[in-house]
């Protein structure tokens, strides 16, 4: 037995079971008396119940209300106009299980395990707007032509001190030497060793639940770390962001900090990003369908950039779905402002990494890390596909810094909504129901933005004008 097969079995004995029958020996033979039942809505926040193991087994189909996906990240609820209405009746959805997805929770005080469902309507169809849903929903696009998409995501966060009054801006933490960072530590090992013992949590939390941490690195900001993922299955990858975004969390609570996915919560500290690299495999033969048999580039490879180019700017309201998310994209930072591309060139919204034929990637620069990684990766794959389909040439590569060439991301998250919605190929791609929904929670969340007055205002604005 070789050890990578090895550490897959022991990850499947970690995580995830195969039917309601495994599960119930699963969670006998650990002890496990509840069981948090979730579903990851539109902000990539777990939505859910907790309940007793006992009651699960008696009925493991679960209900919420459809109105679930149609919430904005500070509970409100968008008015309805001619495109987006509720279920008149606030009807529930039913929530399935994948037994796949269970695992311990680590840091609970209790037993407790945690199960990861799919939201589908009364009738057996799949919820179209739940974003777990919309993944697949381009993923079966890419297996109608026997291919599937190998995606890895880097996310990068920061380490902050606590901060329970929201109107003081956010500072680093104290590390193990007593005083916070200042100046830049990038690839610093030291400054990673500061918080050892938190790391030191945040993989025993990661294996306990069967996740795969790959590297962890000190990015360019104070306290800005970033971990990034073993490439695999599209959904699996998912699932693992939305579950570790909980683990460093959890892991911060721990040790009196905050771990925060803001894309850009210090002012005068870079932003955080969720990089993510893709590839497309042909199922029957197994060969990444980026090079051809000689090794070289081919033409699904050059179209799947160049529908990159021409899409991302139209569904850059799910890479960067905040008002917040926009500030991070700023010029002569290490953040893309445009979707040109270039080999190892990472001043571009989408580069292609050094690699062999069979690890040939594209790597999406654009997300941010408040992204949630089931519409972040929908998105970015559904865009490549048009390109496959559509048979689009990319620009030429950029082979300096594209850091001083305009604009040609959208600026603001209105800019980018509108955008979206007036993209007649997403919405038949992403379904109209989908559209609609997330242009008016979108739309919501910056009229919220709006009825706050900042800083800045009360700056330059109070006595000055």
């Amino acid at each position: 037995m070789t050890d990578e097969q090895h550490n897959d079995q022991s990850r499947q004995g970690l995580r995830g079971v195969s039917s309601l029958e495994e599960a119930r020996q699963w969670l006998a033979a650990r002890g496990i008396e509840d069981i948090e039942c979730v579903v990851p809505d539109q902000a990539g926040v777990a939505r859910g119940k907790l309940m007793p193991a006992d009651k699960f087994f008696a009925s493991p189909v679960m209900s919420l209300p459809a109105s679930l996906f149609a919430q904005t990240i500070s509970g409100e609820m968008p008015d309805e106009d001619d495109h987006f209405q509720y279920d008149p009746t606030d009807g529930d959805i039913m929530l399935r299980p994948d037994f796949s997805t269970l695992a311990v929770v680590p840091w609970a005080s209790d037993p407790t395990a945690q199960l990861i469902h799919d939201a589908y309507t009364r009738d057996g169809r799949p919820v179209e707007i739940a974003p777990r849903q919309l993944l697949r929903r381009i993923l079966n696009l890419y297996d109608r032509n026997g291919w599937r998409p190998v995606v890895a995501p880097e996310m990068e966060f920061y380490l902050v001190k606590p901060n329970p009054d929201p109107d003081y801006p956010l500072e680093p933490p104290v590390g193990r030497s007593g005083r916070p960072e200042s100046g830049r530590q990038s690839y610093s090992i030291q400054a990673v060793n500061e918080f050892d013992d938190l790391f030191d949590d945040i993989y025993d939390f990661s294996e306990a639940q069967g996740l795969e941490i790959d590297t962890l690195i000190h990015e360019e900001g104070a306290a800005q770390m970033e971990i990034n993922l073993r490439h695999g299955d599209a959904v699996q990858l998912a699932d693992q962001v939305f579950l570790l975004k909980r683990t460093i969390r959890e892991a911060a609570l721990k040790h009196k900090m905050y771990a925060t996915f803001m894309a850009k919560p210090m002012s005068r500290e870079p932003g955080s990003a969720m990089h993510i690299h893709q590839s497309v495999i042909d199922e029957e033969t197994g060969r990444n369908i980026f090079s051809d048999a000689e090794g070289n580039p081919t033409k699904e490879f050059f179209s799947f950039i160049a529908g990159q180019q021409k899409y991302l700017p139209a569904v850059m309201c799910m890479l960067a779905p905040y008002v917040n998310s926009y500030r991070r994209l700023a010029r002569n930072t290490a953040a893309p402002i445009n979707v040109h591309w270039g080999y190892d060139n990472r001043t571009v919204g989408i580069r292609v990494p050094n690699s062999g034929p069979q690890a040939r990637r594209v790597e999406n620069r654009v997300p941010s890390s408040d992204s949630n990684p089931y519409l972040a990766m929908a998105a970015s794959l559904a865009c490549g596909f048009i390109g496959i389909e559509n048979g689009l040439s990319p620009e030429d590569p950029i082979e300096g810094s594209a850091r001083g060439l305009p604009h040609t991301l959208p600026r603001g998250l209105l800019e980018a909504v509108a955008l979206f919605e007036e993209t007649e190929e997403l919405a038949d791609i992403f379904g109209k129901s989908f559209v609609h929904t997330y242009r008016a929670i979108k739309q919501t969340e910056y009229e919220t933005f709006m009825r706050v007055i900042s800083s800045w205002e009360r700056e330059y604005l109070l006595l000055s004008v």
